[in-house]
């Protein structure tokens, strides 16, 4: 059996970001990288999760456990419902990535703007958003921007114009707000790039690192 953090994406590319965030956060940290493109164009395709959409998850995510893996983190905030519902069939962890960025925006403001490259993917961070601010009594006003042209970019392979498209739209859309979650672990690099004075947050960096503090204590 293999004991390694698994980690669970929707896309290529996730899995050499999440590479690299292990090579410098936790080297000593085995990974396993999960890659199926299919879940995520079936949430896209069905407008949202579907049984079918969580049983395949599920059996992705049971095969990497049934490995041997001893958590499993799901980087994909599109299908982080899914996550959730494995919860129910296993005794390890499974974590979704957005969890830690959700947190940290309502500890930041009660102002809180969600921005997406993908339509699938606001309401379940708009719903993790709410979900931690009811866990602490408070009140947030949560409003939405999705860079929707942005995804033509990166279905292209060019992330350069991905980025810069998410930052156009950002920067010329996002005002009278506490803080900016970004809801796709491919948006990440597109933060450092905004103009805005706004605290912009991205979900890779703080859903590793506790994923990795998870795995270090089982």
């Amino acid at each position: 059996m293999d004991r390694k953090l698994a980690l669970l994406h929707t896309a290529a590319s996730n899995a050499s970001v999440f590479a690299k965030l292990g090579a410098e956060i936790a080297p000593d940290v085995p990974l396993q990288h999960v890659v199926d493109d299919g879940l995520l164009a079936e949430a896209r395709a069905n407008g949202g999760i579907t049984p079918d959409l969580n049983r395949r998850v599920a059996t992705a995510a049971l095969n990497a456990l049934d490995g041997g893996a001893p958590a499993l983190l799901c980087t994909c905030s599109s299908i982080g419902p899914c996550a959730e519902v494995i919860r129910s069939f296993t005794d390890r962890p499974i974590l979704r990535v957005d969890d830690p960025m959700a947190n940290e925006a309502v500890k930041i403001g009660s102002r809180i703007i969600v921005a997406a490259t993908l339509q699938t993917t606001l309401t379940p961070t708009k719903e993790i958003v709410e979900r931690s601010a009811q866990a602490v009594g408070k009140e947030i006003e949560l409003a939405d921007i999705l860079c929707d042209k942005a995804w033509r970019a990166f279905e292209a392979g060019d992330t350069a114009g991905y980025e810069a498209e998410i930052v156009r739209v950002l920067d010329s859309a996002a005002s009278d707000a506490d803080v900016i979650v970004l809801a796709q672990a491919s948006m990440a690099g597109a933060a450092e790039k905004l103009e805005s004075e706004i605290p912009v947050l991205t979900s890779p960096r703080s859903g590793f690192k506790a994923a990795v503090k998870v795995y270090k204590s089982l």
